[in-house]
């Protein structure tokens, strides 16, 4: 492969000042990837941020290669004697990069672009640049990121755009990482596995995907109604909607704009809802009531009744 330079300032930074080293299980890929089986036949998956001598994603696609139909696996990720693996169902070949693996490197980009479907953990606090990555190249992927992912606006747009939702498992249903040595084990469900992996459960990440799985096309039961309980949906200063705290709360006869966590999109069916917008009102300012923003909102609106 071609040898160029790149700057990896900001990654070298990244590493530096924030813990990227997360990584999936077994279990929770196998949770996950069950709905999407239909997806990989004759299909190219990449794991661009996994080396395989470690990685949960290529023991997976790598035992699971002929029961899902794939063509070729590769992978490749960031580090001293960084390779690039290609599987074919057959024999693995190894080829030392040029670079260091870095997913932004024209070596990675050209392997990207080979490929028909990208699966990984990439590096939180890179995330935006990953997924500008992946649109720009229009890739097809299966990640983990944060909850809070959604608030960024390049996640936020292609959701709105329907080119992306969320996975199936959420929060809880990610049951947690594996950390290095150095890594403090914090939180109360942190544990040592019985292999002696160190494991924590931020509870706060999700899946984040452009394959299409059958959850998002369950329409949320609307339960409670807006008519007699006014009081408990109170009306933005800035924006003709209202306000609801929980996405069980959405009322089943009210067809206005309603402001509604960012942790509705877990439950979002694009045939039921429409996303107006994000976050802010007519005035370009956070919606408020009484003057009061409460925390980030994503303004909806019913397509049926």
């Amino acid at each position: 492969m071609k040898k160029r330079t790149v700057d990896h300032s900001l990654l070298d930074n990244a590493k530096a000042n924030k813990k990227d080293e997360f990584y999936t299980q077994l279990v929770d890929i196998e949770k996950e990837m069950i709905h999407y089986t239909k997806h990989f036949k004759d299909k190219i998956v990449y794991c661009n941020c996994d080396n395989p001598n470690v990685s949960n994603f290529w023991k997976y696609f790598y035992d699971h290669f002929k029961e899902l139909a794939l063509r070729e696996l590769f992978a490749t990720y960031y580090g001293d004697g960084a390779s690039f693996y290609r599987y074919n169902g057959e024999e693995t070949i190894i080829v030392t990069l040029e670079g260091n693996g870095d997913f932004r490197s024209d070596e990675c980009a050209r392997i990207l672009d080979e490929s028909d479907i990208v699966i990984t953990n990439p590096p939180f606090s890179l995330f935006r640049e990953y997924i500008n990555q992946l649109r720009d190249h229009q890739k097809d992927f299966l990640v983990i990121s944060n909850i809070n992912a959604i608030t960024y606006k390049e996640v936020f747009a292609l959701i709105q755009t329907n080119r992306a939702w969320l996975g199936v498992e959420f929060g809880r249903g990610i049951s947690g990482f594996i950390v290095p040595e150095d890594y403090d084990l914090y939180g109360t469900e942190a544990r040592i596995s019985e292999n002696g992996e160190r494991i924590i459960s931020p509870n706060n990440c999700m899946w984040l995907t452009s394959l299409d799985n059958e959850k998002r096309h369950q329409p949320i039961s609307l339960v409670r109604t807006y008519k007699g309980n006014e009081d408990e949906y109170p009306s933005y200063d800035n924006y003709e909607g209202i306000n609801v705290n929980k996405t069980q709360d959405i009322p089943g006869d009210y067809m206005g704009a309603m402001g509604v966590p960012i942790t509705f999109l877990n439950k979002y069916d694009p045939e039921q809802f429409e996303i107006i917008k994000f976050r802010k009102g007519n005035d370009g300012k956070d919606l408020c009531i009484n003057g009061k923003a409460p925390y980030f909102r994503i303004l909806i609106k019913r397509k049926t009744a």
